[in-house]
């Protein structure tokens, strides 16, 4: 990712957090399943917060935070759609993607770095070494910053999310479509996370099903 897109983004983060002149909540609020399950009730600032097995439970982590008025971006993750995260109550125009954030280590570092400087909320998905997982998780804390790594262990994060599924809703008798599957959310990690906590809720299923295809008439011989 350019220097000059990575300024653009801050920028832009920057100036949605200037538009307040209240002080910034030291905990940004959660979907209520979620808030009774993590150590301070919501999303610390200042905290690493690992997400794992689920682009969903990302996105829904995001949802009540953009709604209130924070900003939020997503780095290194190319399938992550607007349309998803919208469907998920994600603000979406408080929401950035940065789809590949940098070719190399160093690049990647520079740009979340610099993207925790401007952003309430970051979520990275690309793999870090545990020296630049460390580094971040730094900027995160001297920044009041969330990080939300994605994907993979995250050295020393405060929490960890993981998320396991139980079977699709919504098909009928053979008919019908997948609507929603229930998720199992595990919540452990250090200090007042280092009790595993677990919690249950729907997430949806397919955006949207393939539109009719018109019927084909036959041709005259």
């Amino acid at each position: 990712m350019s220097r000059s897109a990575t300024a653009t983004l801050v920028a832009l983060g920057v100036g949605a957090a200037g538009e307040s002149t209240e002080a910034p909540a030291r905990v940004l609020p959660v979907r209520g399943e979620l808030a009774e399950v993590l150590p301070w009730g919501g999303l610390r600032r200042g905290s690493t917060v690992s997400v794992r097995g689920s682009t969903s439970l990302l996105l829904t982590l995001l949802a009540q935070a953009t709604a209130e008025g924070c900003w939020a971006v997503v780095a290194g993750l190319p399938g992550c759609g607007a349309l998803a995260a919208a469907e998920l109550g994600v603000a979406v125009q408080r929401l950035a993607l940065v789809p590949r954030p940098g070719r190399d280590q160093g690049e990647v570092e520079r740009t979340v770095a610099a993207l925790l400087d401007g952003f309430d909320l970051v979520s990275l998905a690309t793999p870090v070494t545990p020296a630049t997982a460390r580094k971040l998780s730094a900027r995160a804390r001297h920044r009041k910053s969330v990080l939300l790594p994605f994907g993979s262990s995250w050295p020393g994060a405060d929490v960890e999310l993981r998320a396991s599924f139980g079977p699709w809703h919504g098909l009928g008798e053979g008919h019908g479509l997948l609507t929603t599957r229930t998720a199992t959310v595990h919540v452990g990690g250090r200090g007042a996370a280092a009790r595993e906590r677990t919690t249950t809720l729907p997430l949806p299923g397919p955006t949207s099903p393939e539109p009719p295809r018109p019927a084909l008439r036959p041709v005259a011989g």
